[in-house]
């Protein structure tokens, strides 16, 4: 695996919510700076030094609610 897509979330407590596609990995953090660490390190954690993919990529999702 070269790389690995996270879609992140901002959560409804605040902060922001990561979920790994295709791989069971999960991780949130309070900002984008601890978030990029976070992922990192459950990315370092989840494979074996030789699987780990060279590339993360993070898809950042914001949703937004308009009245009519």
């Amino acid at each position: 695996m070269n790389e690995i897509h996270f879609i992140v979330e901002e959560a409804p407590e605040g902060g922001y919510l990561a979920r790994a596609v295709g791989v069971d990995i999960v991780t949130e953090a309070d900002d984008l700076s601890d978030l990029h660490a976070q992922v990192r390190d459950a990315v370092h954690c989840h494979f074996d030094q030789e699987q780990i993919p060279a590339l993360i990529r993070l898809h950042i999702t914001r949703e937004e609610v308009l009245t009519a």
